[in-house]
């Protein structure tokens, strides 16, 4: 990753559901929407299976410190 690359950066924290206070490296054109996952347990499946939880986080403005928020959407997907 080139200096210029790093420049295009903004730093972000999670708001709210179970990333709750995670702070995360976005591009600097503020993306909208962030996705998290968490994996689930899966039983009688194949190996190949793989289930995980998906929550969505919704920019929520700037901390004022330099630090966009991303506030927890309970109501998504």
């Amino acid at each position: 990753m080139g200096t210029s690359d790093m420049t295009d950066r903004q730093d972000a924290v999670l708001l709210g559901g179970p990333a709750d206070g995670t702070r995360v490296t976005v591009a600097a054109d503020r993306p909208p929407v962030l996705q998290v996952t968490c994996p689930c347990p899966a039983e009688g499946a194949g190996s190949e299976v793989r289930v995980e939880a998906l929550y969505v986080y919704r920019l929520d403005g700037s901390t004022g410190e330099g630090l966009l928020r991303y506030g927890y959407d309970p109501a998504s997907p």
